[in-house]
């Protein structure tokens, strides 16, 4: 239940506002001074002032600017049976939520009071999600105690109240757009958007789309106008994942929005200014996609202001007893069970593997293993089967009655092809580069062997 505290010096509208504001579901509470009313706001968890403007000894223009002083995000409605123009700008351009005239009719009341005190409820809806948000991504959340991890930790805190480019690199599952959250909401943009796309997902017409916008009729389906990702992250924080995507003539573009944050929407002619904040990452090697011709030199010299390069899971084993207990906490308490552990067999396990999935495909087999296992600890048997590795492909020729070498070569390339799309979730360019084969040999195999 919203409370409002209702302020005038003529007690018949304490009473008759108290009254109808009661009966539309509120709490309400009165003062019949401004004084008074003060110490109510300091002392009580309010949603709406509605106060008078003529009073005394302090009027309703000085109680509004000490209200605003104290919170300024406490939206305050203004009633004045004196109303003129100059008094209801005084009071917006002081912060008034609205200003209304007396004597007034219970619907306009209820409309303004309806608005104000939802406006106020969205206000603190986000907040309070801001402040998970920065929880969730405070840098003691983020697990890691290796040395490689430590130093990520570093540079994070020293870039984090910059505006600086950041380039974050690793393979993929490493956690880059984790890093990229930690290091927005730990910015002073933490209260600003945080706006994510992936470049690998769009072609490149539709990418220029979504990270620029366009104008109603600029191409074929744009039938209406539609603001980009830049629009959408001014004043907070751009991340353009696999930025090793992006395609030759779209690079252009972005080099030129990166140097000047000014840019046009697709099809439109009005220049827009933005003040994002970039981050960018990749599972590739910017500086071979260079050499090779692929990427711009000028656009990679103007992402890598800052990198940061996230280590494989393989080559920091050490955190992977933190991160088991990480997410066996994280997921048994999600999944309403008690506190889990793991096994010292599992433990010996999840140390030795080399994880090509890195860190998220540790996550899913930790969260798979806590929602199969039987009592309170992960045991061997809990792990996903595809982890286990040559013993599990499953060969379906005995061999001690083997068939011929081709035969039994096409059996060994299907179960290694069946276990490379099982770790790579059917992502085939992962697959392809588990199996260290081009993707178009890949498709080949797929064919041959009846997989697709």
């Amino acid at each position: 239940m919203e409370t409002i505290l209702i302020v005038d010096d003529e007690r018949n509208y304490l009473v008759v506002l108290g009254a109808f504001l009661s009966e539309l579901g509120y709490e309400t509470i009165t003062a019949d001074n401004a004084p008074d009313a003060l110490e109510i706001v300091e002392s009580t968890d309010l949603d709406l002032v509605l106060t008078d403007m003529k009073m005394s000894p302090m009027n309703g223009i000085e109680l509004l600017r000490r209200i605003k002083e104290k919170n300024p995000d406490l939206p305050v409605v203004m009633m004045t049976a004196y109303g003129t123009v100059e008094k209801a700008v005084e009071a917006m351009q002081l912060g008034a939520f609205n200003f209304i005239l007396k004597p007034f009719e219970n619907e306009a009341l209820r409309q303004v009071v309806e608005k104000a005190v939802g406006a106020y409820r969205l206000l603190k809806e986000n907040r309070r999600l801001v402040d998970a948000l920065e929880n969730l991504y405070r840098f003691d959340n983020i697990v890691g105690k290796s040395k490689s991890m430590q130093a990520v930790f570093d540079v994070i805190r020293k870039v984090a109240h910059t505006k600086a480019t950041v380039l974050i690199t690793g393979e993929s599952g490493t956690g880059k757009e984790l890093i990229a959250r930690a290091i927005h909401f730990n910015s002073p943009r933490r209260n600003k958007p945080f706006v994510a796309v992936s470049c690998a997902a769009l072609s490149e017409t539709l990418l220029e789309s979504e990270l620029f916008g366009h104008e109603k009729g600029a191409f074929t389906g744009a039938i209406a106008m539609k603001k980009g990702r830049f629009e959408l992250a001014d004043g907070g924080t751009l991340f353009l994942d696999e930025i090793g995507e992006v395609p030759a003539a779209l690079q252009v573009k972005l080099l030129r929005v990166l140097e000047d944050m000014r840019f046009e929407r697709v099809g439109g002619m009005r220049t827009i200014d933005v003040d994002v904040r970039l981050l960018a990452a990749t599972n590739k090697d910017l500086k071979a996609e260079v050499e090779a011709g692929r990427f711009r030199k000028d656009l990679y010299f103007r992402l890598n202001v800052v990198h940061i390069h996230l280590p494989p899971l393989r080559e920091r084993t050490e955190d992977v007893p933190l991160l088991a207990a990480h997410f066996a906490k994280k997921y048994a308490r999600e999944a309403q069970r008690g506190e889990m552990t793991v096994s010292a067999e599992a433990m010996r396990f999840l140390c030795n593997h080399r994880w090509p999935g890195n860190v998220r495909e540790f996550e899913h087999a930790i969260e798979r293993a806590v929602l199969l296992s039987q009592g309170d600890q992960i045991r061997l048997d809990d792990l996903p089967k595809n982890l286990m590795g040559f013993s599990d492909l499953e060969l379906p020729l005995e061999w001690d009655r083997l068939g011929s070498l081709p035969e039994t070569l096409d059996a060994i390339e299907k179960r290694l092809i069946q276990k490379a799309l099982a770790l790579s979730n059917n992502v085939q360019s992962q697959a392809a580069k588990l199996l260290g084969i081009p993707r178009n040999n890949l498709h080949y195999r797929l064919k041959k062997h009846n997989l697709v």
